[in-house]
């Protein structure tokens, strides 16, 4: 074996290395960068309108069903039932467009309503009265209204409580100063004629809670795409287009 065959020989292993230790460290940069890539506040912004959305959507569709359950049994219902189910396609329209802007979720939506095999206005009532695609798109209106409630408040309370007490030492001197605290109160009872109080004022305990902070902030864009996830599950199921088997 000649010298000038070894480079050859070694070449392979060396360049394979980088692309290792590359693809290792990628999901601990992108866990660095959770908090500040802007992909996370698309996601945020999407869990805290998802609510007031949401709540419309519920009380449009329990209100119209529920008139036009109670009108079933003349033919009064049906027409309410129908413009029912025209809204909640409506509504997964927009629902699948913000799920596409915020959340990178391409869905192509369901087909189109087949044309009335007959004439006449009972006709069109009809077949939308046995549109699938509007009664899976109700039902997501209906069982999301709960989650969102929960998505929201998470996500609310989880990205100011993260910032809030992350910052706390830049803000620790306005409590000695203007409320007369020696800093943050974080409980203050009487228990058997006792009062019992504990304040952060130590620089030990402003740092040790400026990183409890600093965790819950990094941990946030996990929580909210675990949550968001739960969205995009249900569009895909629900406002999509089935699949041919």
């Amino acid at each position: 074996m000649t010298t000038s065959t070894l480079p050859r020989t070694t070449a392979p292993s060396t360049a394979d290395a980088p692309v290792a230790r590359a693809t290792g460290a990628a999901p601990t940069t992108a866990f660095r960068r959770g908090p500040f890539a802007a992909a996370t506040y698309r996601e945020i912004g999407y869990a805290l309108t998802s609510l007031p959305i949401a709540i419309g959507g519920f009380v449009l569709s329990v209100t119209l069903f529920s008139l036009g359950a109670g009108l079933s049994l003349t033919v009064l219902g049906l027409p309410v039932l129908a413009a029912l189910l025209a809204a909640a396609r409506g509504l997964g329209a927009t629902e699948r467009r913000r799920a596409g802007a915020l959340l990178g979720l391409d869905v192509t939506g369901p087909a189109d309503i087949p044309a009335a095999k007959r004439s006449g206005r009972w006709a069109g009532v009809q077949a939308r009265l046995t549109d699938t695609a509007g009664w899976k798109a109700l039902l997501f209106q209906v069982v999301m209204f709960p989650w969102r409630v929960v998505s929201f408040c998470l996500t609310l309370t989880f990205l100011i409580t993260g910032w809030t007490v992350a910052l706390y030492p830049l803000y620790a001197w306005v409590f000695p100063r203007y409320v007369g605290w020696p800093g943050y109160q974080v409980f203050d009872y009487t228990s058997d004629g006792v009062r019992h109080q504990y304040y952060l004022s130590s620089p030990l305990q402003i740092a040790a809670a400026s990183l409890l902070g600093l965790v819950i902030v990094f941990l946030t864009p996990k929580l909210v795409r675990a949550l968001t996830n739960v969205d995009r599950a249900a569009v895909r199921a629900l406002l999509g287009r089935n699949r041919a088997r």
